[in-house]
């Protein structure tokens, strides 16, 4: 394996979908792309002090760099590409460390208006086209049941056996952690019978189930330095994500990640996700949308969301061309609502983070911890 240099990194990644399927003709599907995955591997790690843990989550994000401010931003160099990438893992005992990464590739084979008083309202647009699932039936089932809850009021999503993806906002915010993150929780949503309860087979009735959260704790967490070192900034936007590892496997099928193809070659050009939106406490939530614009790191788009949806994880139905068979998998996370000043004009978008070729490798890697396994997106 070789570094790459400068901007042919990510110029790599820009022309990297190969195997297109045709958007012509009569038989064809919306195909997930086969991307030319580089390699993000640890090269030194630091032992930090203990944070303290003084920081209120914030669902909210703000930025002065809105989607023309983003298209024009010059993409990172190698090095600055590296130092983002780099992470800060945060363990059960109030233990931190920092890790340098290096970025590689295989040498071969590869295998909108408002007023001050409208602004907490703002993220539903027009008629709320949200859906709240009630039932086990639905609750339980994939996909619905890979959407879990943080103990600090955000949603996650299931990634693997012991692990959920999420905004990196709702544990740190950028400076230091939120309170509660030294016990993080992860809740799972599932029946509570009272007295007896209804019986397994007995979904039909009208009256939706009573449900609780089974609560797993958290064992690590991993948070990249582009978050922290943006603070929630014009760079720290594209890296508002962070992956969980759970202390015990959760029990549940899961979503994999994969990486965000353009948008126009989502199916119908639309994203779903589902999340615990805190003005329908006890609910999930389900909704889809179309994109309205996009960068390389950023969707931007108006689905209907209100606090405590961020860190839902935003997924495309695509057809797998090598198992023929179509498969779910998650493409972003969803940031939430975001401000933006433009031309003076404050105007709203709610943004959720892609997962780019980089930043798959990245994640595979903290839930793999072998980048062999992480060869295919």
């Amino acid at each position: 394996m070789a570094g790459i240099p400068g901007l042919l990194l990510l110029l790599l990644f820009l022309l990297g979908a190969v195997g297109q399927v045709s958007p012509y003709g009569v038989h064809w599907k919306p195909t997930w792309p086969a991307y030319r995955l580089p390699v993000v591997l640890p090269q030194s790690t630091l032992n930090l002090d203990k944070p303290d843990f003084g920081a209120e989550a914030k669902l909210e994000v703000s930025s002065s760099c809105g989607p023309q401010c983003h298209k024009g931003t010059p993409l990172p160099t190698y090095e600055e590409a590296k130092q983002y990438l780099s992470y800060e893992t945060l363990y059960a005992n109030g233990s931190r460390t920092e890790t340098q990464v290096g970025i590689y590739v295989l040498s071969s084979g590869g295998g909108q208006e408002s007023s001050g008083k409208s602004r907490r309202k703002r993220q539903i647009y027009g008629y709320d086209s949200r859906f709240s699932i009630f039932g086990k039936d639905f609750l339980l089932n994939y996909p619905f049941s890979t959407s879990v809850k943080l103990s600090t009021g955000c949603t996650g999503t299931l990634v693997a056996e012991k692990h959920v993806l999420t905004a990196a906002h709702c544990i740190h915010d950028g400076k230091t952690y939120v309170k509660g993150t030294q016990k993080l929780r992860v809740g799972f949503l599932k029946p509570k019978f009272k007295d007896g309860g209804r019986g397994a087979n007995d979904s039909s009735s009208a009256m939706p189930e009573k449900m609780k959260f089974q609560w797993i704790r958290v064992k690590r967490t991993h948070v990249p330095k582009g978050w922290i070192k943006g603070n929630a900034n014009d760079i720290g936007m594209d890296y508002d994500y962070a992956l969980l590892e759970l202390k015990k496997p959760h029990k549940r099928k899961f979503m994999k990640i994969g990486v965000s193809p353009p948008a126009k070659q989502l199916p119908g050009g639309r994203i779903h996700f589902s999340g615990y939106d805190n003005d329908r406490p006890g609910n999930l939530v389900y909704r889809f949308c179309d994109v309205k614009d996009e960068t390389y790191d950023l969707l931007y788009q108006q689905c209907d969301a209100q606090p405590g949806a961020s860190g839902s994880g935003v997924y495309v139905r695509m057809w797998k061309r090598q198992q023929q068979k179509w498969e779910r998998k998650i493409i972003g996370i969803f940031s939430g609502h975001q401000w933006v000043d433009m031309n003076g004009s404050p105007q709203d978008f709610n943004v959720a983070v892609r997962i780019t070729p980089l930043k798959y490798a990245q994640i595979c890697y903290w839930i793999k911890g072998n980048y062999l396994d992480c060869r295919e997106g």
